[in-house]
């Protein structure tokens, strides 16, 4: 989902994962209503926030212990799943660490542990269903590979056009609280005028300026 700073993309997601009632309408996740299924909404998704939701006082094996339990993940295969997210995501050997010990920095090659690193391996491998993702921009090959892998949908937001082109298979324009497009890059581009045009025309054609790197249109 593609949109300038205040088009609407996180208030989408906060209704989206039952974080916020809609004013109106209605929406539907893996099937569930999201004003009347909040509870089974909440098994079939995992939701990264921008801001890091892990408990630094546990260690990295304690936090995905305590998300599989939330998810209500069988006892006999809690082991099994929390082993395969710490190699998937190359934290084994930091599991027994606190998180608050990782490093701030995040590491986009995935060799230096951070606690985003264990948010998204607790929102991806433990839940069930869909992985949703708010999260920061550096590092997103992980996240993508882990959705393949889990054959789980990887919902993505952001204000950067090229990674909307690099990582996403279809893409939403949000602008103003409204949703101006949806389709495929090609999709938009027809829909834009044709195959000469790029996301940025695209962009420009439904939110009427262009977006800049802070994610702010331009006058």
């Amino acid at each position: 989902m593609l949109g300038s700073n205040g088009a609407g993309k996180t208030t989408t997601i906060k209704m989206l994962t039952t974080l916020l009632a809609p004013s109106s309408g209605e929406a539907r996740v893996a099937g569930f209503s999201i004003t009347k299924d909040a509870v089974d909404v909440r098994r079939a998704i995992g939701y990264v926030p921008q801001a890091v939701s892990v408990d630094g006082s546990l260690t990295g094996y304690e936090n995905l212990l305590i998300f599989a339990k939330l998810y209500g993940l069988p006892h006999g295969e809690r082991r099994r799943a929390i082993h395969e997210a710490l190699e998937f995501m190359g934290l084994t050997a930091d599991s027994g660490r606190m998180v608050g010990q990782y490093s701030a920095a995040w590491s986009a090659a995935w060799k230096s542990p951070s606690p985003r690193c264990i948010g998204l391996a607790c929102s991806s491998w433990m839940s069930d269903g869909r992985a949703g993702s708010d999260c920061a921009r550096r590092g997103l090959e992980a996240p993508r590979r882990s959705a393949d892998q889990l054959r789980h949908t990887l919902f993505f937001t952001t204000h950067y056009l090229e990674e909307a082109q690099s990582y996403c298979d279809r893409i939403a324009i949000m602008h103003l609280g409204k949703m101006d497009a949806l389709g495929t890059c090609q999709r938009t581009r027809d829909l834009a005028g044709g195959d000469g045009h790029t996301l940025n025309d695209v962009f420009v054609h439904y939110a009427g300026s262009a977006i800049d790197s802070s994610g702010n249109l331009t006058t």
